[in-house]
């Protein structure tokens, strides 16, 4: 990968932001996928533009880089990303499987403008039915039904 290839993407990822923020199209977020120092993907946060909450700039740049690979993981790809991930992102960066995440600012940095993710890091380490929304077990016999069939699958693609 060429020398400036890093900082070039991360500086693409960082004008999406800015983009973002100035046409009002969503957070101050933008990120950008690239494979072998060619941008394949780039996506800025688009919440409140399209009512979607998953619509962040990581989760959308993946989907599309996804789409344009033909393949459900980022094998040799970098992600680079205007800020430190949140953890529905990070969640999704660790089944994409990037090589490598660049950020430039960071959870702290986001938590200050008022985008702060303690809050559901501290929900993950509470029991099930004392989160603030509970999760209640409902009619899980009748779903492992769907586990075994995948179990017993032989033609299933794994991931």
């Amino acid at each position: 990968m060429p020398e400036n290839a890093d900082s070039r993407c991360m500086e693409r990822a960082i004008e999406l932001s800015l983009e973002n923020v100035r046409a009002g199209r969503g957070g101050p977020f933008a990120a950008v996928v690239a494979k072998n120092g060619e941008i394949i993907a780039e996506a800025a946060n688009c919440v409140t533009a399209t009512n979607d909450p998953t619509a962040h700039a990581e989760i959308v740049a993946i989907r599309e880089a996804c789409h344009k690979l033909g393949y459900f993981e980022l094998t040799g790809c970098d992600l680079y990303t205007s800020c430190e991930p949140c953890p529905m992102c990070l969640g999704a960066i660790y089944w994409a499987r990037p090589a490598r995440v660049f950020y430039a600012n960071t959870a702290a940095d986001a938590a200050a403008i008022g985008f702060d993710d303690a809050f559901i890091y501290s929900e993950i380490k509470r029991p099930l039915a004392d989160r603030t929304i509970p999760m209640i077990p409902l009619l899980r016999e009748k779903a492992l039904a769907a586990f075994r069939e995948w179990q017993a699958k032989t033609d299933k693609a794994p991931y």
